[in-house]
């Protein structure tokens, strides 16, 4: 939806004015695990070009970075690992958006496959508990939006979901979602972001 895109669209503008599509260095991290295709169809509907890359010199010289990622946790950190990914990721300094996975992976640790994640954003994902139906798959609100990410989105917007982990409400918070119980569907952090959901 459009919602979904200005999520996006904001992640691209943080950090300053717009700059023309030519000469901004977008970097999608490409190592395996990520929705890499309807991310490169997002950021393109929106005017700006993107490039795949698991290159460290490409991905440290973008302007903007995105940590996509789909699947399963362990997997996905041994992929980051294979490529050396997993110690260039927390020492980026321009604005970085994590998707989904990417933004669990961004977190201490996670519950599935007990994996140890990259201690971007200061808690543990753990998971849904049997008395909700798992995965939650669909669309849901957040709320409590705390941050200029949400530059444009409107208290209560529908997001798309499909996960089976979460990250529990922490001081990074900047967007609240209630299944089962509320969770954090973004995170912040400095020049860190995440989405739970998937603003693609």
């Amino acid at each position: 939806s459009g919602d979904e895109h200005s999520a996006i669209g904001n992640q691209l503008q943080a950090g300053g004015s717009r700059p023309k599509a030519k000469t901004m260095e977008i970097v999608i991290i490409n190592y395996g695990a990520g929705n890499i295709q309807s991310i490169m169809f997002a950021i393109e509907r929106l005017g700006y070009k993107a490039v795949l890359s698991n290159n460290p010199d490409e991905i440290k010289s973008a302007d903007k970075v995105i940590f996509p990622g789909v699947g399963e946790a362990s997997y996905a950190m041994k992929m980051l690992k294979e490529s050396g990914l997993d110690t260039l990721i927390p020492t980026l300094k321009q604005p970085v958006f994590g998707i989904c996975l990417g933004m669990q992976l961004m977190c201490n640790n996670s519950e599935e496959g007990n994996t140890e994640g990259l201690g971007i954003f200061d808690v543990d994902v753990i998971k849904f508990s049997p008395k909700v139906k798992v995965p939650q798959m669909g669309w849901n609100t957040i709320y409590n939006l705390k941050s200029d990410l949400f530059k444009g989105i409107a208290e209560n917007e529908y997001m798309y979901l499909v996960h089976s982990f979460y990250a529990p409400i922490c001081a990074e918070t900047i967007a609240t979602t209630h299944y089962e119980l509320e969770y954090s569907s973004a995170l912040e952090n400095e020049n860190f972001y995440g989405t739970q959901f998937h603003p693609e």
